[in-house]
């Protein structure tokens, strides 16, 4: 497929991500005054603003769309100015860390692979940010894996983050047919499962698989985590539990998404670029993407 229909579908998935943030983003405050308005599905009111989470990923598709892979000393160059231009998108800690040196011109290699002790990190950043590349290379599990590998590698070096990156942009990858396979939610975590490394991340699939999808997304968030951590463990399982209880619909999943409360900008920004896909980009509801402030697609 040429490189203008494999775009086509990373920009489809691109928006899901983007509102999924700016719509998670809006549910943050004290529980007693957000969970009425998720339990009542009350929009909240317009700008809504995105984070750090669709930051990274106008990042990520930038480099795509310029060299038709991670070609990872740009992915490092480009997280880093959008960085500098605009730090206040509620960056973790790590990550100012981590983009601050890379702005200072510090090699990516370096910087990823000092955090935590010389661990590097098995946050979920690289998991928010890489569902438009399983849709650029969808058809290819092979290359996904790869790719998504690659996109982790320069900010998290553990292997749960990277394994967070591959199991979210395989998820993805599998959404793009989904319209003309109608595979089901069991199809879905065998082929992420049989793509993730083993570990921590690949366990809570396992659960996550397990897990009833009629159960109630709170159960679920108790269960697996909801992000609550911000590691890759206890986000990836849940979101794509989410993203499989919900794939004809951006709206319900979304919403099932919030119900979980935890890293909710993040959960559904990773829901969000799959169901996108898996649902169409007529699914997106238009008053959401109008809501969502305009994205800044370069820099």
């Amino acid at each position: 497929m040429d490189a203008a229909a494999r775009m086509a579908r990373a920009l489809v998935s691109l928006d899901g991500v983007s509102v999924g943030d700016a719509f998670g983003e809006r549910f943050f405050g004290p529980h007693e005054r957000v969970q009425p308005w998720v339990e009542q599905r009350l929009l909240p009111r317009s700008p809504w603003t995105y984070t750090d989470d669709t930051e990274m990923t106008l990042s990520l598709v930038q480099v795509l769309e310029d060299h038709g892979h991670v070609h990872q000393d740009a992915l490092a160059d480009l997280l880093a100015k959008r960085y500098r231009r605009d730090k206040n998108r509620g960056y973790g800690a790590t990550a100012h860390d981590i983009l601050w040196k890379l702005g200072l011109g510090l090699p990516w290699r370096e910087v990823s692979a000092e955090v935590f002790e010389g661990q590097g990190s098995m946050g979920n950043g690289a998991a928010m940010r890489v569902a438009p590349l399983g849709a650029y290379f969808a058809g290819d599990l092979t290359r996904v894996v790869a790719e998504a590998r690659a996109s982790a590698e320069v900010t998290h070096l553990h292997p749960e983050g990277q394994a967070g990156a591959i199991a979210i942009a395989v998820a993805a990858a599998w959404a793009c047919q989904w319209q003309q396979a109608r595979g089901s939610a069991m199809e879905l975590f065998d082929t992420v499962l049989d793509c993730t490394p083993s570990g921590a991340t690949r366990q809570g699939l396992e659960k996550a698989r397990a897990w009833p999808l009629e159960a109630s997304p709170s159960s679920a968030a108790r269960t697996l985590g909801s992000g609550q951590k911000v590691i890759s463990e206890d986000t990836v399982p849940f979101a794509v539990w989410c993203a499989a209880r919900h794939l004809g619909s951006f709206e319900e999943a979304l919403w099932c998404t919030v119900a979980g409360f935890g890293d909710r900008d993040t959960t559904c920004a990773i829901v969000g670029g799959i169901v996108a896909l898996s649902a169409g980009h007529s699914s997106i509801p238009a008053s959401w993407l109008s809501a969502r402030e305009p994205l800044r697609r370069r820099v």
